[in-house]
């Protein structure tokens, strides 16, 4: 087990920080270059049509909105705050100006996937709409090839989305729900099962009403999780509204030339930085992995660039609203002013040779805690430096949080993996996956298992390589369903 691990991380670090960086940063400028840079000409057209007024849905599909509501729930997850941490603990400041260029190429990504998914999707005879990689896959690569391809990614997705993710999800739950209670000195590691239990019911209830439930859950989840994290995180900035200039200049300092010259010299660190912001933000925003076109196929539009424009404005909330919220907050309490971080973007103190996260460690935290104890020293202040009371609320607002951020991913991935296995074994067995589904929710928030998480970053790898292959294959089908003038009046929605 112990070599299996071993094997399991050696395979997810070269693919993640080599393989999967080339070939996604690749398909973003690809398709940048393909639609004459979209996520530019259309990007306020694609805000006008996610906030218009939505017709009364079809049999066949939901809104735009709903469908874009379902893909922001599985992007808005668990990797906003400890991928952005991560990101953070490793690259230093400097990594979040690479997700940013990232998440500016992923839009475009995002927007071939969506346009693709709803270009290739079926609906049969029931009124139920089947869209996705797999379908797409098969459009671009004809016979034996197509399918191969389009059943590696099916078979990768339902493992990493459907089973292996949704406990890592409900991991992380647990995880902060039992922290809220160790700041109370209470330990509640022994009743873990109960948090399973829970998790698992609630989500079981919303995996067998299908995309309709879904759509509805998450249309009403998103939004309220969305405010709720920006007016906290708001609160942070607005506390330490000194340090916030300070903390937007450290991680363009840190981007070109970090102050902190790390792993043996200034080249090294900047590709450190290059390296680990692109690796999460990649990950965070899900372009190119092809799990958001399950949810984008399903809108019931006039064409596919209409909901393709649509797809843009999931990656912008990701990682422009929500994960960059989620970095000020971090950097503006623990990396600049009188930050116990503040050492990595100083000038006057010395730490070369030691790297970011020997740094952080040194004040013992990690990419688990770091937005936990940002929250709780802002709520210290608050609350006039009482720090029992800070801990509590700090730890309550961000297991709040996290639960709202995995629990909408776990309902959202399950519906992905659930489009695949019915492409795979057919709809007579559904059940079987919503009960092997739902016994992964369980087991997630009982055990927590390193092998675990490294399986599911492993899956999560392996679906991008025949997604990104059909991208670059169907191009031109792409670039011949944009739209390259913007109109002055908007189609009208159905």
């Amino acid at each position: 087990m112990e070599w299996l691990e071993k094997a399991v991380s050696f395979i997810n670090d070269y693919m993640s920080g080599y393989i999967l960086v080339i070939l996604l940063v690749g398909v973003g400028i690809y398709y940048s270059i393909k639609t004459k840079f979209v996520q530019i000409r259309c990007f306020g057209e694609g805000f006008k049509r996610v906030f218009a007024k939505q017709g009364k849905n079809s049999v066949s599909g939901v809104s735009s909105f709903q469908a874009l509501a379902t893909a922001v729930a599985a992007q808005v997850g668990t990797g906003n705050i400890v991928g952005a941490c991560g990101a953070i603990l490793v690259g230093g400041p400097g990594a979040i100006f690479w997700m940013w260029v990232i998440a500016f190429l992923g839009m475009a990504t995002n927007y071939a996937e969506a346009v693709l998914a709803q270009k290739t999707k079926t609906v049969d005879k029931n009124g139920e709409v089947h869209g996705g990689p797999v379908y797409y896959i098969k459009h671009a690569f004809k016979g034996k090839v197509g399918k191969a391809l389009a059943g590696f990614f099916a078979v990768a997705i339902i493992i990493a989305c459907g089973f292996i993710g949704a406990m890592v999800q409900s991991n992380s739950i647990a995880t902060s729900i039992s922290g809220v209670f160790e700041s109370f000195g209470v330990d509640i590691s022994g009743y873990l099962w109960v948090i399973g239990i829970i998790i698992a019911v609630l989500a079981s209830s919303i995996f067998i009403g299908g995309i309709k439930r879904i759509a509805s859950v998450t249309e009403k989840m998103v939004p309220v999780m969305a405010i709720m994290y920006i007016l906290g995180g708001l609160l942070v900035l607005i506390i330490n509204i000194k340090n916030v200039p300070l903390a937007i200049g450290s991680i363009f300092k840190c981007a070109f030339v970090p102050q902190a010259i790390i792993g043996g010299g200034l080249g090294s660190a900047i590709v450190k930085a290059v390296q680990k912001g692109a690796q999460r933000g990649l990950f965070s925003n899900e372009a190119g992995m092809g799990s958001t076109p399950h949810a984008h196929a399903q809108a019931d539009v006039k064409n596919p660039h209409d909901q393709g424009v649509c797809a843009m404005v999931g990656v912008f909330i990701d990682t422009f609203v929500a994960l960059t919220m989620t970095a000020l907050v971090i950097l503006s309490t623990l990396y600049v002013g009188d930050g116990p971080l503040a050492s990595i973007t100083g000038e006057l103190v010395d730490v070369s040779g030691a790297s970011f996260t020997d740094l952080a460690r040194a004040q013992g935290l990690t990419d688990g805690n770091m937005v936990q104890k940002a929250f709780q020293m802002t709520f210290t202040t608050l609350f006039g430096g009482n720090e029992s009371v800070g801990n509590a609320v700090g730890s309550i607002f961000v297991a709040v949080c996290l639960f709202f951020f995995a629990f909408s991913t776990i309902i959202s991935w399950n519906f992905f993996g659930k489009i695949n296995f019915n492409y795979l074994f057919g709809k007579k067995v559904t059940l079987a996956y919503s009960i092997l589904a739902t016994i992964c929710v369980f087991a997630g928030a009982v055990f927590k298992n390193s092998f675990v998480w490294g399986l599911s970053d492993l899956f999560n790898n392996l679906m991008v390589i025949p997604n990104v292959i059909a991208l670059f294959a169907l191009g031109g089908l792409v670039a011949s369903l944009t739209k390259f003038k913007n109109k002055k009046e908007l189609p009208e929605l159905k």
